[in-house]
């Protein structure tokens, strides 16, 4: 390892054939273990010519020359791009040479070379179960609508700005599950029981809480200075939701530490629910 000013900033290229989401998803998940070091990243799609590589190759090459020492993370499976990408002054990451090379043995086939494969629409009824059920989230957002509560797979419940929407969006549009989400108020949380109009379905509800001061400075920039966003306030209704969901047994997690994807993970496992 060499020595570095910890605070400079290391630059990290996302490059891919297609979208780039698979490269930046699978990138940033491992630089998310390097918490002491900096960052700047750039995400670069559709790179599928060898003079978009070059291009790519060449700002690299400046980074490098600033002695940024940049890393590159690549998903492109034409070899002649991989070959530019992979000659550029950068610590590569080939997110799938070796994963397809080992498949290709395993399957006795050469992987396809056609662009985007990975990103096409495949199975059409799952794209589409996935599509109806950010519908049904849409339509049952913040307790909006009760209409066919009995189809969703499970009703997120907490107070205000808690985590529910996008955890609920997070989990249609990727898993394609049906899920409701419901705003805890002051009238339903001095009650013993689940408010009455998802009470029938306790068994699909989960829980989500935060910290007071989380909570109050989310809430602050939304309504700054108002009573809804004091820590007074936010303390009290935690501690009532918390009350509530221990009381009715409903599972429930703090949302204050955990990103969208470790939620969903934690309410699937927990409400064995399958994608």
């Amino acid at each position: 390892m060499t020595d570095r000013d910890p605070a400079a900033t290391r630059p990290a290229y996302f490059v891919s054939d297609s979208t780039g989401v698979t490269a930046e998803t699978l990138g940033s998940a491992l630089l998310a273990n390097f918490p002491g070091i900096r960052f700047s990243k750039q995400t670069i799609p559709f790179v599928a010519s060898e003079s978009e590589a070059r291009t790519v190759a060449a700002s690299i090459a400046a980074d490098a020359a600033e002695g940024r020492e940049p890393l590159l993370f690549i998903t492109v499976k034409q070899a002649a791009l991989r070959g530019i990408l992979s000659a550029s002054k950068a610590t590569v990451i080939d997110l799938l040479a070796g994963h397809l090379t080992e498949l290709e043995q395993a399957l006795g086939v050469t992987a396809s070379e056609q662009l985007g494969v990975y990103h096409g629409l495949g199975d059409t009824d799952r794209y589409f179960a996935r599509m109806r059920a950010v519908e049904y989230a849409i339509e049952h957002d913040d307790g909006q609508s009760y209409r066919a509560l009995d189809q969703a797979d499970v009703v997120i419940v907490a107070p205000s700005r808690c985590g529910k929407t996008p955890t609920t969006m997070y989990l249609a549009l990727q898993h394609g599950l049906r899920v409701a989400n419901y705003p805890l108020t002051e009238d339903d949380l001095p009650a013993e029981g689940l408010p009455r109009s998802i009470a029938k379905y306790r068994d699909r509800c989960f829980g989500l809480t935060t910290t007071p001061l989380r909570l109050s400075q989310v809430r602050h920039e939304r309504r700054p200075g108002s009573q809804y966003a004091s820590l007074e306030q936010c303390t009290l209704e935690l501690r009532r939701a918390e009350d509530l969901y221990r009381r009715n047994r409903v599972p429930f997690l703090n949302s204050s530490t955990k990103s969208v994807e470790e939620m969903s993970a934690v309410i699937m496992q927990t409400m064995k629910l399958r994608a």
